[in-house]
């Protein structure tokens, strides 16, 4: 459908960008402190889409040992808050190695 070819070119651009540069200042990366505490490493949310309704954006977490990015979470710009956020469905996390 159109809506799955928009998310498509979208998600291939974000995805170019955070291979890139995680901080590249079009994505916006933050970090999400109520999702960080939850999984016990560092949760972060770009921007998939802004300035519309249901904006989405993607969570991820960085392995620095391995350089590797994770992908947990599409979803919608959450209702801000703590409450807001408790409601992001996000997937499992690897936990990272011992050294």
């Amino acid at each position: 459908t159109k809506a799955e070819k928009d998310l498509y070119k979208k998600l291939s651009k974000i995805l170019h960008l955070l291979s890139e540069n995680p901080r590249h200042p079009g994505l916006n990366s933050h970090e999400i402190d109520v999702l960080s505490a939850r999984l016990k490493v560092k949760v972060w949310q770009s921007y998939l889409e802004n300035k519309r309704s249901g904006a989405r954006r993607i969570f991820w977490y960085y392995r620095p040992g391995k350089q590797q990015i994770t992908i947990l979470a599409i979803e919608k710009h959450p209702e801000p808050g703590p409450k807001g956020y408790a409601q992001v469905s996000l997937s499992h996390v690897e936990k990272p190695d011992k050294k």
